[in-house]
């Protein structure tokens, strides 16, 4: 469906569901428009520089500071003050657009809660924008959800958790927009629509449009963003360095420039972040050639092993350096409710990793589900008495490139081989099926976790690894724990699910990316093509 607008060069594709006039209104189509004509030619220069500059990572000369960027490192500045709105943000909760969830996540107890655009939510057209009519009503305290089954009615309590919002990342488009004929950067969709139409109302009600920047690889990246900011503001005279934005180190090559980073969005920056899921993919996927890179099982990649806890404490050092926030990782963990030993342990997890964080000197940490918000906060309330640990300058971390290119001692198993299978299709049929939030074995997924999944897998299959029974990881054997890991897939789905679902062309594209003869760069975007409007 293609939907004619009054604004030159735009066209809508997707079709106009419940109340998608009230956010895609002309004067907003105009205002992303003018982004994308802006902006676009840049986007698409920063993501051609990415592949040139993988040349000179898979060679390993690449990695390391960038000499040219010393005297930003060497410098004495500091970001923006932040608004008090931002100086406490011990817990942070995260999760989809979707509109129950935001209401959940808002009502948790949480001190923050990143809507997200991006890696758990699958970008169907109905989920992002449908997503923006969400954001819109959330901000204006008029949110409120009647879930179909059974009648239960959702709303806002008086106080709630202050919203940041994550949009795509540079490299995803939105198919169903066009600006002069081209899809527009799905960054920019989503940005522009959630800041034309909310930003002063947030600064009205004592807030900000604060935001979460994802998978940026270099500070040219972070420049972007910034510029993105300047512009959007003056457009609609809002005051400049209203926006604040926290970027998500969960590129390898981003742990090399997290000084050149702050320093890029230094007036609109509100700190940097753990995001350690993607940080292991792209460890992987950045070092695909590279045979002294392989990993052990992945749930043996623990934040205080190796290049994580390098680029963790790293992370610390910067930010208090500059006055930013360091925001830790994700705790994925989802409360067991019929196993209260495996429950305990799993909490025993998380309580070690938050209080890992806290006594490195993060500022805040997060969740993916309410039931952890009172654990994490216990934690920190007792090891961290002010509102953060910006005065903890953490002098005492020096951190190497060969520190950040550490690599953790483990084991290969065929368990993890078979786990890695397992959670990746099951991950890419939910999202296929328009759905980027999946609770699977006891966690709660997004797209990372796939990407780690089918990462591991073709790293292992690529160098032919040999797991700790002797055995080599070849094509055959992967075949055939594919074919193992469906039929135990069925058995836990039913078969009557499993045969409406879309496992068949989500083991495809799994096999596909896995035994692929070059590292496919995300696996999101072939998936894109598949999803189904």
């Amino acid at each position: 469906m293609t939907t004619t607008t009054p604004v030159a060069g735009v066209v809508v594709k997707g079709a106009m569901g419940h109340r998608f006039e009230e956010v895609l209104t002309p004067a907003a189509l105009a205002f992303v428009a003018d982004l994308v004509r802006a902006f676009s030619g840049r986007v698409d220069a920063l993501l051609e520089a990415r592949k040139a500059r993988q040349a000179s990572f898979d060679s390993g000369e690449g990695w390391g500071f960038l000499a040219e960027t010393a005297s930003v490192r060497e410098g004495d500045w500091r970001v923006a003050p932040l608004p008090s709105a931002l100086l406490d943000r011990r817990v942070e909760i995260t999760g989809p657009v979707e509109r129950k969830m935001i209401i959940n996540a808002l009502n948790s107890g949480a001190n923050m809660f990143m809507a997200d655009f991006e890696d758990s939510n699958a970008p169907t057209w109905e989920n992002v924008v449908a997503g923006q009519v969400n954001l819109a009503d959330a901000v204006r305290r008029t949110i409120a959800y009647e879930a179909p089954e059974t009648g239960k009615r959702y709303a806002l309590n008086a106080k709630t958790a202050t919203l940041l919002v994550r949009p795509r990342g540079w490299h995803l488009r939105e198919r169903h927009v066009t600006v002069d004929g081209r899809d527009v950067p799905g960054a920019l969709f989503d940005f522009g629509l959630c800041f034309f139409h909310n930003a002063k109302e947030q600064l009205a009600r004592g807030v900000g449009p604060y935001f979460y920047l994802p998978k940026m690889e270099h500070h040219l990246e972070a420049r972007l963003w910034n510029d993105v900011f300047l512009r959007a503001q003056e457009a609609l005279g809002v005051p400049r360095g209203s926006v604040k934005a926290t970027v998500l180190i969960e590129t390898l090559p981003a742990a090399f420039q997290m000084d050149e980073i702050l320093y890029e969005l230094r007036e609109h920056s509100s700190g940097l972040n753990c995001g350690r899921w993607d940080y292991i993919f792209s460890f992987i996927k950045k070092r695909a050639n590279d045979a002294a890179a392989l990993l052990p099982d992945r749930a043996q990649v623990t934040m205080d092993k190796g290049f994580l806890r390098a680029y963790s404490l790293l992370l610390i050092a910067t930010c208090h350096r500059r006055g930013a926030h360091a925001m830790g990782g994700m705790a994925a963990q989802i409360p067991i409710k019929d196993d209260p030993a495996a429950n305990e342990q799993a909490l025993g997890r998380v309580r070690a990793d938050k209080l890992r964080e806290v006594t490195d000197g993060h500022d805040g940490t997060w969740v993916a589900h309410p039931g952890l918000v009172p654990i994490a906060r216990e934690i920190f309330d007792a090891h961290m008495k002010g509102p953060n640990q910006l005065d903890r300058a953490r002098n005492d971390v020096t951190i190497t490139r060969d520190d950040l290119l550490s690599v953790p001692a483990g084991t290969r198993t065929d368990a993890g081989l078979r786990h890695n299978i397992r959670v990746g299709v099951q991950y890419l049929e939910a999202w296929l099926r328009g759905n980027g939030c999946v609770p699977l074995y006891n966690l709660m997924e997004d797209a990372a976790t796939a990407e780690i999944s089918r990462a591991q897998v073709w790293q292992w299959l690529h160098y032919a690894v040999a797991t700790d029974d002797g055995v080599a990881v070849t094509a055959a054997r992967f075949r055939q724990a594919v074919d193992d890991e469906m039929e135990r897939v069925r058995r836990e789905v039913g078969d009557a699910r499993f045969t409406k679902g879309r496992f068949d062309e989500a083991r495809a594209l799994f096999e596909r990316l896995s035994t692929a003869p070059t590292f496919e760069d995300f696996l999101t975007l072939p998936a894109y093509e598949m999803l189904r409007d």
